[in-house]
């Protein structure tokens, strides 16, 4: 039987090896995954992959692409039936994420098995830790573009104290809203329009002749105020990686992109290894979470850009701030009882600036940080998150069962 694969893809941050695609000469070997029960999940929707778990090991299938393309799907659909002859494993119950328009999740529903619903970010923190052989709580950090909160809004930007069944939202970034909802994703320039005119904590943000310089038609802007403003076709995220976009087009970067973390991959670039000041930032207590203002930031690299600052510094700023911010957020979650051991997670963390800023910050306040290098960090690694998560309270409502 022939089977699809495409090229595995690793970097290296410091000294650690990330495999950023798990594909050719990679999937499916096994891996650790504590699941006694035969279970599977079934991934996100973006840069798709499943696993099929049993007797503690883990298959996690090669990368397959966005479910969104029909020749991907079938790719899926073709690729689960060989994996599943090629393993024995019969699940017991498949594991999907919250999102009910996701392919993978519509495809879970019609497998006549128990549902097992995994939120996003949960799954990506699992995964590092299920790598690691993690199962008591943990403090996990989990940055990326957007994720299905369980409170139904966009998630992206938090911290959460979990283990392998369940989970508690600590911290967050603020939440800003995006204009035309999939078309900001595409439009970074949207993105930072929603953070400067809609975002959860107001700040006055200085004027400038031409936000844009140019690039972008004054009227495409006026509209799009406008929907900021009247809160129409605007949802709500809390996101790291729309951060990101938001600031890349700020700085004369990127303003449209052609996939997913173009501009991410842009500001990490013009960043390179240049240190700067970090920017202002604000850590506040919000409904009980501890909340990153964002407004600051950007009000300050806005009078650092009018003051003559360059892409390299701005970019170089923003990377440093965001550690900061997170080493914040973090610290404050310790203070307050939060394990000191650290898994981060999500899509954010290939960028190999954040990631090490990030991981120096946290190591100079004495905690363990733990991130995942055989199972990407990003939406190639959800479904093995998933697995982890399912295998975990099955185990545990067996257990429950046995007390009764």
């Amino acid at each position: 039987m022939h089977a699809r694969y495409d090229d595995s893809v690793t970097q290296v941050s410091g000294r650690t090896t990330l495999t950023v695609r798990r594909a050719r000469g990679l999937a499916p070997a096994p891996l650790p995954c504590p699941a006694p029960d035969a279970v599977l999940g079934a991934g996100a929707q973006s840069k798709h992959t499943f696993t099929l778990a049993a007797d503690g090991r883990a298959h996690l299938a090669p990368h397959g692409g966005d479910l969104a393309d029909p020749a991907t799907y079938d790719a899926f659909t073709t690729s689960y039936a060989h994996l599943r002859a090629l393993t024995g494993i019969e699940p017991r119950a498949v594991a999907h994420d919250l999102h009910p328009d996701y392919l993978s999740t519509r495809w879970a529903g019609e497998r006549h098995l128990p549902l097992v619903p995994v939120q996003h970010h949960h799954a990506h923190l699992a995964a590092c830790a299920a790598e690691h052989g993690l199962t008591g709580p943990f403090t996990g950090v989990a940055y990326d573009g957007l994720g299905l909160g369980d409170d139904g809004t966009l998630w992206g930007g938090e911290i959460l104290v979990a283990d392998l069944t369940t989970y508690r939202r600590v911290a967050r970034f603020a939440t800003a809203p995006l204009p035309g909802g999939e078309a900001a994703v595409r439009h970074p320039w949207r993105t930072a329009l929603g953070h400067l005119h809609g975002a959860e904590f107001s700040h006055p943000v200085p004027e400038t002749r031409e936000l844009f310089g140019g690039r972008v038609d004054p009227r495409r802007i006026t509209a799009v105020r406008t929907l900021v403003e009247r809160r129409l076709n605007s949802p709500r995220a809390s996101s790291a990686g729309r951060l990101f976009d938001a600031v890349a087009s700020l700085v004369g970067l990127v303003d449209s992109v052609s996939y997913e973390g173009q501009a991410a991959v842009a500001l990490e670039a013009a960043a390179g290894r240049t240190r700067a000041v970090p920017l202002d930032h604000r850590v506040v207590r919000v409904d009980g979470l501890w909340v990153y203002d964002t407004a600051p930031t950007l009000a300050d690299l806005l009078r650092r850009r009018a003051d003559g600052a360059g892409p390299a510094h701005l970019a170089a700023a923003f990377h440093e701030t965001l550690a900061r911010a997170t080493a914040e957020l973090v610290g404050r979650a310790v203070e307050s009882g939060a394990p000191r051991t650290v898994c981060l997670g999500g899509g954010c963390f290939v960028n190999r600036r954040l990631l090490g800023d990030v991981r120096r910050q946290l190591r100079a306040q004495g905690l363990r940080v733990l991130v995942g290098t055989a199972v990407p960090v990003g939406d190639g690694g959800i479904s093995y998150g998933q697995a982890a998560v399912a295998a975990a309270r099955l185990a545990a409502a067996r257990v429950a069962g046995t007390k009764e």
